[in-house]
């Protein structure tokens, strides 16, 4: 809502699910004096990460490529990919502008990041409407993408018919929210299909936190037309499908929400294309082969597979008995025998991974020849999940009657003996980040990495415990007193020398960052497991949990509107950074909320 002078405007938008088309009502009231609304549309055509040069602009979009009509603007690309960008309006005149661009717009963020940080669009036309005192109206927008032929899309038609289209689709987009979170929230797994009852008022402000989050967890659900299967996106505006972002935000997007048919279908994609052992690390948008750089995707894959099976009912056990399973077992021996990237199990049953320029863990920034947080060796996450992947693979072919389940059974005691062994720092009261780490991972001259890193985490807040309670606690302690920043975990303790606060400027200052003190907002949901764990998921530590989480309530009113961004600044005020918008950063928050604090 906005008041200008007399004149009230209260702007609603709505995008048409699985459709090329948004649109945007304005309502708008007038009590004073005769009052004139000026809309003037800006086109662009272009990558979302390219700004347009004055240059580019004129040649993407020339000014002969505008024409409108009754109600209509029509911009025609001078792209062969390009179909035709269609503005219906409701109700205003059409005046052609004298100057068709606007040029050179600051973009603060790309600015703070020491880009050049200028843009420039297309705005052939203003559409002007005058309001006279005491009058009010309604002025509908329609812009969509598709064939010239309209045979896709709305082509437009009478202002009523305009109008009656953009609140069709505000409507929709309502009712579609109000089905997602009433099935999320009525049928919520942690209450084994109980109603939900509210007993306080932080009840029903985590009921609000719940509902944004499910609303927000829609957005990144999508459909890959080269697989003909949904798919997850890592992160908007620019990330596409990852599968370590995939499987780690799996359980909040689609299995708190009760999405079974979208879980199986991503479950089903990434189970196609396993190779060696491992699954894809990412799927390029260009249609080129997936990249398979990763240690953790083919590990998480288990948890999502483990967690599925937990939620969903139906199909779900002959689903993963017929197309999972198999390509469970493809990934033990592929780790066990050894696969790329460096990646094989040592005589201490435990995982190696990474070497040289490979960057096999989430921690992954390399900018040409330097690697950022190398962790090459036995990283800690990577061998926690290696035993839950073991115990996983251990209690299916149990089930199934065949006979690997004692194989796995025995090799997974040996992986938590050696684990045990390996990676406890006794005078910390912590576990290394990384054991027997490569002569390029190690901050000293020992084989451990004593650094304090939220990766530890994980030993504590998956299914099947590798740790003793007493180290469990000590962990989390540990973890709460150095690493926990509101909507995240930091990425590195702040007393460590190479600690870097604040994810500002170039390339090179922001990526000395982006794992070297950046919090993240998808470890939140980690460590609100492992807190509720290790305190008896007692009431008071789910009300603790619960002031835990508080902060990101505050920021769904922040950065992008309505979700959680990628990473927040190490330092107060912890100003949200990266994507605006990011799957595993909604996605574990609203597991963690659902199961541990709900």
């Amino acid at each position: 809502c906005y008041e200008v002078g007399s004149l009230r405007v209260r702007k609603t938008i709505a995008l048409r699910y699985g459709r090329n088309e948004c649109a945007i009502l304005y309502r708008l009231e007038n009590p004073g004096e005769d009052a004139r609304f000026i809309v003037t549309p800006l086109f662009n055509w272009r990558e979302h990460s390219t700004p347009h040069t004055e240059e580019s602009i004129a040649g993407s979009l020339p000014p002969e490529c505008a024409s409108y009509g009754d109600g209509r603007i029509i911009i025609k690309p001078e792209d062969e990919r390009a179909d035709e960008i269609r503005f219906l309006f409701s109700a205003g005149k059409i005046r052609e502008r004298s100057e068709k661009y606007d040029i050179n717009t600051v973009l603060k963020t790309e600015t703070d990041n020491e880009a050049d940080g200028l843009d420039c669009s297309f705005r052939p036309y203003d559409i002007v409407l005058d309001i006279a005192s005491g009058e009010s109206t309604v002025l509908a927008c329609l812009c969509t993408i598709g064939t010239g032929d309209g045979a896709d899309y709305f082509c437009g038609g009478s202002a009523g018919e305009i109008v009656s289209e953009a609140e069709e689709i505000i409507n929709s987009a309502r009712m579609r929210v109000s089905a997602l979170t009433d099935l999320a929230w009525n049928n919520d797994a942690s209450y084994q299909g109980q109603k939900h009852i509210l007993r306080s008022a932080a009840d029903i402000t985590d009921k609000f936190l719940f509902e944004a989050l499910v609303q927000a967890a829609d957005n990144f659900i999508s459909y890959r037309q080269s697989t003909g299967l949904s798919t997850i996106l890592a992160g908007l505006p620019w990330f596409t499908d990852w599968g370590r972002d995939t499987m780690i935000a799996f359980t909040g997007l689609t299995l708190v929400t009760r999405r079974f048919d979208e879980s199986a279908a991503i479950l089903k994609t990434f189970a196609r294309y396993v190779k060696d052992g491992l699954v894809p690390n990412m799927f390029p948008d260009d249609g080129q082969e997936p990249l398979y750089n990763t240690a953790d995707a083919s590990l998480w894959y288990f948890y999502a597979v483990h967690k599925y099976l937990e939620y969903a009912d139906g199909d779900a056990t002959d689903i993963v008995r017929t197309e999972i399973w198999p390509c469970l077992k493809r990934i033990i021996e592929g780790y066990r025998k050894g696969t790329g990237f460096s990646i094989y199990m040592d005589a201490d049953a435990l995982i190696h991974a990474g070497g040289g320029f490979d960057q096999v863990t989430w921690m992954d920034v390399r900018v040409g020849d330097w690697v950022a947080t190398p962790r090459h060796g036995k990283p800690v996450e990577i061998n926690a999940l290696w035993y839950n992947a073991l115990k996983i693979a251990e209690r299916l072919a149990s089930e199934y009657g065949e006979n690997d389940a004692e194989d796995y059974a025995k090799l997974a005691v040996r992986v938590k003996e050696s684990f045990r062994k390996r990676f406890w720092y006794e005078e910390g009261g912590y576990l290394f980040d990384v054991a027997d780490a490569d002569a390029d991972s190690r901050p000293s001259e020992g084989p451990d990495d004593p650094r304090i890193r939220p990766n530890q985490i994980y030993a504590v807040s998956l299914p099947f415990s590798i740790l003793d309670p007493e180290q469990e606690l000590s962990v989390v302690n540990t973890v709460g007193k150095k690493l926990y920043a509101e909507c995240g975990l930091r990425s590195l303790d702040p007393e460590d020398p190479d600690y870097h606060p604040i994810y500002l400027g170039n390339l090179e200052k922001r990526d000395h960052a982006y794992h070297q003190g950046t919090a993240w907002g998808f470890l939140l949901g980690a460590y609100i497991t492992a807190y509720v764990k290790t305190h008896g998921r007692s009431d008071e530590a789910k009300r603790e949990a619960s002031s835990l989480i508080a902060p990101v309530k505050e920021h769904l009113f922040e950065n992008c509107i309505g979700s959680v961004c990628e990473i927040f600044d190490g330092d107060p005020p912890h100003k949200g950074r990266g994507c605006y918008a990011q799957a595993w950063s909604v996605g574990e928050i609203l597991r963690c909320l659902a199961e541990d604090v709900l």
